[in-house]
């Protein structure tokens, strides 16, 4: 008998928690286990970036995280060019994110589409073409365009990009000096890979892609830019989507990244920051 009174005892003393227990969380909404479980993770932003921004904007991440208190996912896509995984076509496929970064020109075109919000724009960069050969390969001279077009001819082979800068070249630079019809059997355009990569292999002689998509390539050279005359300056620019889950956030990071406080690492990775543009204009 005593040790049944002791366990009911107990019983309405686990009771009488349980109640108290729940009676605080009801009165105090901050104190619910889901609440609790989230509420020291910082909100989500997703961003797709194109190659020509990837190299600056992957060496930001954990400062970016750290700064604006904010968890950054973060997947890559060509900004044109038709691949599969290019962005505007996963953008068509009914993929989302927050924010997009890649060449002006698409941008300016998603916008059309209806795929980003009209004044969300930010200009970060200015990319500039270079070219690349395999590491310990011999390095062409290119700093004029008598010797770019020789070293043109005397390739025997060469990749371009599928994005901005492959088809300037393909389509208008290249058919322009009169030697496409030469060229165009020994060259590939590259789709969904870095085309330093394909040269770091072997597969081509001499390739040509933004600088700073050249740069990171481990077993590459980067040779130089092609001449000035001849250079196509691409802008990569940032916006937000129209149905991104995070705007504010997304919002935040655009001015971020178009400040001056990134300006010297971005300029690093073979950019030039539009902000640094807009500061020696204003001198």
């Amino acid at each position: 008998m005593t040790s049944y009174i002791k366990n009911a005892g107990l019983i309405k003393i686990k009771y009488a928690i349980i109640w108290f227990t729940l009676f605080l969380t009801a009165c105090n909404p901050n104190s619910d286990p889901e609440n609790l479980s989230t509420s020291d993770t910082p909100p989500i932003v997703k961003v797709i970036s194109s190659g020509g921004f990837a190299a600056a904007y992957n060496g930001l991440i954990e400062q970016i995280e750290m700064e604006l208190g904010i968890q950054l996912e973060t997947e890559y896509g060509s900004s044109s060019g038709g691949a599969i995984d290019s962005i505007p076509v996963r953008l068509e496929n009914g993929d989302n994110f927050d924010v997009i970064i890649l060449s002006r020109e698409s941008l300016d075109n998603l916008t059309l589409k209806g795929f980003v919000t009209g004044d969300s724009r930010v200009d970060l960069v200015r990319s500039r073409i270079g070219m690349a050969v395999k590491e310990g390969s011999p390095i062409p001279a290119i700093n004029d365009v008598t010797s770019f077009i020789q070293a043109l001819k005397d390739a025997q082979s060469i990749a371009y990009s599928a994005s901005a800068s492959g088809t300037y070249l393909s389509t208008e630079l290249f058919p322009a000096l009169g030697i496409w019809e030469w060229i165009e059997p020994k060259s590939t355009r590259v789709l969904s890979e870095r085309v330093a990569a394909v040269v770091a292999r072997g597969d081509a002689e001499i390739g040509f892609q933004q600088i700073s998509e050249i740069l990171p390539i481990t077993g590459a050279t980067f040779v130089g830019p092609i001449p000035d005359e001849l250079q196509k300056v691409t802008t990569f620019s940032a916006g937000i989507l129209v149905n991104a889950t995070n705007p504010m956030d997304a919002s935040r990071l655009l001015d971020y990244l178009a400040s001056e406080e990134l300006a010297a690492e971005i300029e690093a990775s073979g950019l030039s920051p539009v902000v640094l543009e807009k500061a020696n204009e204003a001198e």
